[in-house]
């Protein structure tokens, strides 16, 4: 019996079995000898699920072999047309015999030429011609361990593919979500500047009327402050009906009722321009905004939830006007004042419910949006998902877990940052940082 010399361990370790070991093994000889080729023919020919091919010359072998693709190939040191360790280096460069196990086959038994033949890629060496049993064996051990490599980096292949097509699907279900979420708001967007606009006509109607109103009036009230003048002793039909009008406080009244009423057109007039502000759809181009009037009109949006008990403590700075997306970046506001007060009505027994906004400049390049409130905190492993798409902490029917999400992209779209500090029982706080002036191509 032949044994492999030059070698760590001459015996070989039985390779895994695998569903590969069903497959057929197919083996490969170059070799410019018909006898060896005979002989080697005949140690295979009765081998259960095992192909035999030969080659005799050096020019044909790669040719041939990326043909029936072998899963173990015999190679003679030395072929008549080349050199065997260049024919290794071709099997070596070529990508379908890159990795196939290739057992030398030479009458040299030198421990250098073996040396050699395992530097550059060579799996086995034996001096020809071997044993049947230890070439089979040797066949069989390469193959074998040869299809289970490619089993298991086509399992791999298929593993990182089918974690590619996840997130891929991932990535498809947060963008319709966003686009949902997105949807949404513009609609909320085109609800409020379709209300604002059909508010504002009457609006301007009335409150134009108003100052003639108060003209009318004053003039009415001299006309009748100078029959007095004139006529200080009235008939007494006049002074009955003086009496029965309350005349005095009539006039006083009146002129109350002009006051409340023009302050109450003017309320208006400011809810109106606080909706056309908060639902500009201004998406294609960036431009100065006033910060403030941001803040203040998503505070009118949500002043229904702000009125059942949280107080709002306005503390503003004085702020250059900030090149923005102003509808974008008032839902980012929106989202976040909007958890704020979730968080406080969650805590039906707390008496000083408060949320304090605070602005101001950084330097002359970057101003800064702070949003604390006084609730119960965010906890730290929640801090960490927070801005997760999907990742909520309220229910099915009360949130997507975008929210935080999608302000996260709309600060960065607009070259910000966006962080939340927070202890238990101490509330949480969101600071906003933004250029005053874009760098967005």
């Amino acid at each position: 019996m032949t044994t492999l010399k030059g070698a760590t361990n001459p015996h070989l370790p039985t390779p895994l079995v695998t569903a590969a070991s069903e497959q057929t093994i197919t083996v490969l000889l170059v070799d410019d000898q018909a006898t060896v080729n005979e002989a080697i023919h005949c140690m295979l020919e009765t081998e259960a699920n095992l192909t035999y091919h030969y080659c005799s010359r050096a020019e044909k072998a790669l040719q041939i072999a990326t043909e029936i693709a072998p899963t173990v190939i015999l190679q003679d040191l030395i072929l008549p047309d080349s050199d065997g360790m260049t024919m290794v280096k071709k099997f070596r460069a070529n990508p379908v015999t890159c990795d196939v196990p290739i057992i030398m086959l030479s009458t040299n038994d030198n421990p250098q030429t073996k040396a050699e033949a395992f530097a550059i890629g060579v799996n086995d060496y034996l001096v020809k011609l071997p044993n049947q049993i230890e070439l089979v064996a040797r066949i069989r051990y390469h193959s074998q361990a040869y299809l289970n490599r490619q089993a298991h980096t086509a399992a791999l292949l298929a593993q990182a593919h089918a974690k590619e097509l996840e997130q891929t699907l991932q990535e498809l279900r947060q963008t319709q979500a966003q686009l949902i979420q997105t949807e949404k708001l513009s609609s909320l967007g085109q609800m409020l500047a379709g209300v604002a606009h059909e508010i504002n006509n009457p609006v301007n109607f009335i409150f134009g009327n108003l100052t003639y109103i108060d003209t009318y009036v004053q003039d009415l009230m001299k006309l009748v402050q100078l029959y007095q003048d004139k006529h200080p002793e009235p008939d007494s039909a006049i002074q009955a009906h003086l009496e029965d009008i309350d005349y005095d406080f009539v006039m006083d009244d009146l002129l109350k009722m002009l006051r409340s009423t023009r302050m109450g057109a003017e309320r208006i007039v400011q809810i109106v321009l606080s909706l056309r502000n908060f639902s500009r759809q201004d998406h294609q181009e960036m431009k100065p905004s006033n910060i403030h009037e941001g803040i203040d009109s998503t505070l009118l949006i949500l002043s229904h939830r702000l009125k059942l008990g949280i107080n709002v403590v306005k503390d503003y700075g004085d702020l250059p006007l900030v090149d923005c997306y102003p509808a974008q970046l008032n839902q980012v506001l929106m989202n976040i004042i909007n958890n704020a007060i979730d968080a406080l009505l969650d805590q039906p027994n707390q008496q000083k419910k408060e949320i304090i906004i605070h602005t101001s400049k950084i330097n002359k390049n970057h101003i800064k949006i702070q949003i604390k409130d006084n609730g119960p905190g965010i906890p730290l492993a929640v801090q960490t998902k927070l801005f997760e798409p999907f990742f909520t902490t309220k229910p099915v029917d009360k949130g997507t877990g975008l929210g935080l999400s999608i302000c996260q992209q709309i600060i960065a779209n607009h070259q910000g940052t966006i962080q939340v500090i927070s202890k238990p029982d101490e509330g949480a706080e969101f600071t906003i940082q933004l250029a005053v002036q874009s760098t967005v191509a």
